[in-house]
């Protein structure tokens, strides 16, 4: 059975690192953008970070820039506003596509095994919901994530456990997480 520790994935400088380097630990892990009305996200993410990594927990934080343009610039850019705006410290990998032809293979499998159901009841989720729609109508079968800052947890084995899209209460989120971990 296929896990994530069977995918490389390219760190923000390039180098290749094997997610079988996490093995044994839980994950979250989240297409990023620093532009993005979600954006706010990085603070709880953090504070998470903060509180869980000593019992075995990591956030992988890829940047996307698929949904309206919301993350421009390089890899060290991103980095830079993270670190001085969220003061982040959770691994940051390279900006990549999520969905089409060049999405990251890790994503399209993510996607695979927790599929979108929806971003929630709700105005201002149907709206969200619409203008995914629209902007991801390009990749067709291939639009894997619908917008920035959807969260996949990973267990201590590798298998994906949930996802969470970007509407999802950040408490929910820790709470999953939490529990996991024990």
């Amino acid at each position: 059975m296929k896990t994530v520790y069977d995918f490389t994935v390219k760190d923000r400088t390039g180098n290749d690192v094997s997610l079988s380097e996490y093995s044994g630990k839980a994950l979250l892990i989240v297409n990023t953008a620093t532009g993005c009305g979600f954006t706010p996200h990085y603070e709880p993410l953090e504070e998470m970070y903060r509180d869980l990594k000593d019992k075995g927990f990591e956030i992988l934080d890829f940047p996307c820039n698929q949904f309206a343009n919301q993350a421009p610039g390089d890899a060290e850019e991103i980095h830079s506003f993270c670190t001085l705006k969220f003061g982040t410290d959770f691994p940051q990998f390279a900006k990549i596509d999520v969905n089409g032809e060049s999405a990251e293979p890790l994503f399209a499998f993510l996607a695979t095994e927790k599929p979108f159901s929806g971003f929630g009841k709700g105005l201002k989720n149907a709206a969200l919901n619409k203008f995914a729609d629209m902007n991801n109508k390009k990749f067709g079968d291939k639009a894997y994530i619908k917008w920035n800052f959807t969260k996949f947890l990973i267990d201590r084995e590798g298998k994906v456990l949930a996802r969470f899209e970007p509407t999802a209460d950040m408490k929910e989120v820790r709470a999953a997480v939490e529990e996991l971990l024990g």
